[in-house]
C-alpha cells in the first residue's frame, strides 16, 4: 500500500450528498407540462412509462405502482401466497423485502448469501424448502443478478412461484435476458437513489396476464376501473369494488420524471461503468475487498458500488470509516445491515447473531461509495482521496 501524507483539512468543504440522482432539462419541461395539462394522478404518462418500461425489459405486462415495496406486495398476493405459507428470501436485504412476506400473513425463510455475489446462495434453498415453502424471493444486490438458471430450476422441481425483488436491477440481465422477463414477476424501484429515478415509485413485471389484471386492480382500491380511465374522454364507467385493494398507485408526476430517465438508462449506465473503473484501480491496494467483476454472461446494473473493508487489518470498525469519510464531506451508504440483526426480525423469530454468518460478516464491513451518474470528475477525484485518507490513516 502507498502511504499519503495526511492533510488536517477535509477532503471537500460542500458535502457529497450520496445517491443525489442525475436529473435533467427534459425532466423537469416534462413535470410542468403534466402540471399544465391538468392530469397529475395517475393517467396517460404513467400508460406511457409502463409501455416504455415492458419494452425495455421484454415483458409483456408492467404495471407501475407507488414503490417496488407495493410491487413485492401485490406480486405475493397476486400468487395467492397468504397466513401459513413460506417464503424463502436472503436477511441480507433492506426490510422492505421481508416486510412484504410478512404482509401477506407468510412467514419469511431466509437463506444465507454468497460472500463473493452477496446474492442468496442457492446450494443452501433447497434445504429451506418445506410442504409450506410456495415460493422464492431472490435479491438481485447492489445489481448484480442471482444465479437465476438455478434458483428457476429449484423452483421448477419444487412446483414453487418465483418472485423477484429487482429494486437494485433496472439494467440486469441473466444470460442475454433481462431480469425482467425472467420467472413469475420482477419488482423494481425508483427511488430516488436508484438508477432509474421517479422519487417515489415502483414497477413490476410479469408474464401472466391474470397476475398483471390482479396487480392493477388491488393497486388502486380493488377498482373494476383505473380511475383516469373513468374520468378520460372516453366516457364515465361506473366502478365497482372487487376488493378491498391498497392504494398503490403512481402519479402522471412521478411518471414524467420516469419517462425521461428511462430514456437516458444506457447513458447513464455508462457513466456509472466509468466511475466504478476508477473505484476499482484506486483502491485495488486498500485493507478492503473490491466488489466481485461481472460474472460473464450476465450484466451488472451498478447500482451500488460497495466495499467491505477489512477491519482485521485495520484499527477501527466500519462504523468508525463511515463517520470519518463523513467528517471528510464524503457521503455513503450501508447495504445492508441483515434483517436477522434486527430487533424485530430478531425477536419474533428468536434468531442468533451466528445463524446467517456470511450476511452478518457482510453486515460489518459493507460501504457503499458515491456512484450516481451526476458525479462530476472532481466528486469522484474525491471520493477516491477520501477513502485513501482514511484507510491509510489506520492500517
Amino acid at each position: 500500500m502507498k502511504a499519503e501524507p495526511a492533510s488536517p483539512s477535509p477532503v471537500r468543504k460542500e458535502f457529497l450528498v450520496f445517491g443525489s440522482p442525475a436529473l435533467e432539462e427534459a425532466e423537469i419541461q416534462e413535470v410542468v407540462a403534466t402540471l399544465r395539462s391538468g392530469w397529475i394522478g395517475t393517467g396517460p404518462r404513467v400508460a406511457r412509462f409502463e409501455a416504455e418500461f415492458g419494452r425495455y425489459t421484454g415483458a409483456p405486462h408492467a404495471l407501475a405502482l407507488n414503490s417496488c415495496t407495493a410491487g413485492l406486495h401485490l406480486s405475493l398476493l397476486a400468487a395467492g401466497i397468504g397466513p401459513g405459507d413460506e417464503v424463502i428470501a436472503p436477511p441480507f436485504t433492506f426490510a422492505a423485502t421481508a416486510n412484504s412476506i410478512i404482509h401477506t400473513g407468510a412467514t419469511p425463510v431466509f437463506v444465507d448469501v454468497e460472500e463473493r455475489s452477496q446474492n442468496i446462495d442457492p446450494s443452501r434453498i433447497e434445504r429451506a424448502i418445506t410442504p409450506r415453502t410456495r415460493a422464492i424471493l431472490p435479491v438481485h444486490f447492489a445489481g448484480r443478478p442471482c444465479d437465476m438458471d438455478a434458483i428457476l430450476g429449484l423452483a421448477s422441481r419444487h412446483g414453487l412461484r418465483v418472485i423477484q425483488d429487482a429494486a437494485h436491477a433496472s439494467e440486469t440481465t441473466w444470460r442475454g435476458r433481462h431480469v425482467g422477463s425472467l420467472g413469475d414477476a420482477a419488482c423494481f424501484s425508483f427511488y430516488v437513489t436508484k438508477n432509474v429515478v421517479t422519487g417515489e415509485g415502483g414497477m413490476v413485471t410479469t408474464p401472466h396476464a391474470a397476475w398483471a389484471e390482479t396487480i392493477q386492480m388491488y393497486g388502486l382500491h380493488g377498482l373494476s376501473k383505473g380511475a383516469w380511465r373513468r374520468y378520460s374522454d372516453e366516457g364515465f364507467v361506473h366502478y365497482q369494488v372487487l376488493f378491498p385493494g391498497y392504494k398503490y398507485n403512481m402519479t402522471d408526476m412521478a411518471a414524467a420524471l420516469g419517462i425521461h430517465q428511462l430514456a437516458r438508462v444506457e447513458a447513464n449506465a455508462e457513466i456509472r461503468r466509468s466511475i466504478w473503473a476508477r473505484y476499482d484501480r484506486a483502491f485495488a491496494d486498500l485493507p478492503c475487498t473490491l466488489p466481485a467483476p461481472e460474472e460473464a454472461g450476465t450484466r451488472h446494473a451498478r447500482h451500488l458500488y460497495t466495499l467491505l473493508v477489512d477491519t482485521d487489518r485495520l484499527r477501527v470498525t466500519r462504523d468508525r470509516v463511515v463517520e470519518e469519510l463523513k467528517g471528510e464531506g464524503i457521503g455513503t451508504g450501508i447495504h445492508f445491515i441483515s434483517l436477522h440483526l434486527h430487533p424485530w426480525y430478531r425477536d419474533r423469530f428468536h434468531f442468533g447473531p451466528d445463524d446467517f454468518p456470511v450476511s452478518r460478516r457482510l453486515s460489518e464491513r459493507t460501504i457503499s461509495l458515491p456512484l450516481s451518474a451526476r458525479l462530476k470528475d472532481q466528486d469522484v477525484q474525491d471520493v477516491i482521496a477520501a477513502v485513501r485518507k482514511v484507510l491509510l490513516r489506520h492500517v
